[in-house]
């Protein structure tokens, strides 16, 4: 992962924004021009509303790229973790997400990220648009059935979200979560499930296996 880090101060609060993390959603701009306006320099401008204002809007941010820094503690999860599913786009977690590597060392640990899905990022395993670049397709629906938590995960510790990357495979997901998507009601599940990362998955947006024969490398 690649980090491009910007600070921007005001007396009471500094934002932080990640350029390698922002695919644009703009909830920023839209929430709050005052603040976030591309067609200024700097295009942040914390100075221009509240602290409190501030921070309710970076919590809309859904990949993480923006952050604040304050007296008070930093931004806590929220209290039930989250896998959104977006059509043609990314899958997007909230919560209290640790994402390790192949090796099991914590890589990231943050409350919100984009977790790419078309297999084409160039900043794996997170998000950076290129799905557009693509013109990739899948669905946000998902099979209900696949989540259906197992006695043995009702069992284990489920604060955290556990973002397991395998290398060239999926990103398997541990603890309690919900999942969400324009397509379906929301489910909750405390199963241990497989994100598919190459694309190419027949039952999007689980793996099925084809990374190996596509070939993916992440």
């Amino acid at each position: 992962m690649k980090l491009d880090i910007y600070s921007y101060q005001a007396d009471d609060i500094t934002i932080e924004y990640d350029q390698e993390r922002c695919i644009h959603a703009a909830e920023c701009v839209k929430n709050l021009p005052s603040v976030f306006d591309p067609d200024k320099r700097p295009w942040i401008q914390p100075e221009h509303a509240s602290p409190d204002q501030i921070k309710k809007v970076i919590h809309s941010c859904p990949t993480g790229a923006l952050k604040y820094r304050d007296t008070e503690p930093l931004e806590g999860p929220e209290p039930r973790n989250a896998i959104i599913i977006s059509p043609d786009g990314p899958v997007f977690l909230r919560g209290d997400i640790e994402v390790h590597n192949a090796e099991g060392e914590t890589v990231l640990k943050d409350t919100r990220l984009a977790l790419c899905r078309c297999g084409e990022s160039r900043n794996k395993p997170l998000c950076d648009n290129s799905h557009r670049d693509i013109a990739f397709e899948a669905p946000a629906s998902f099979d209900e059935s696949k989540l259906k938590p197992s006695d043995a995960a009702k069992e284990k510790d489920q604060s955290k979200l556990v973002v397991k990357l395998m290398k060239n495979g999926p990103a398997l997901i541990e603890g309690a979560y919900r999942v969400y998507s324009i397509a379906a009601q929301p489910a909750a599940s405390t199963r241990n499930i497989a994100l598919c990362r190459c694309g190419s998955s027949s039952g999007k947006p689980f793996c099925d296996g084809t990374h190996k024969e596509v070939g993916f490398e992440g």
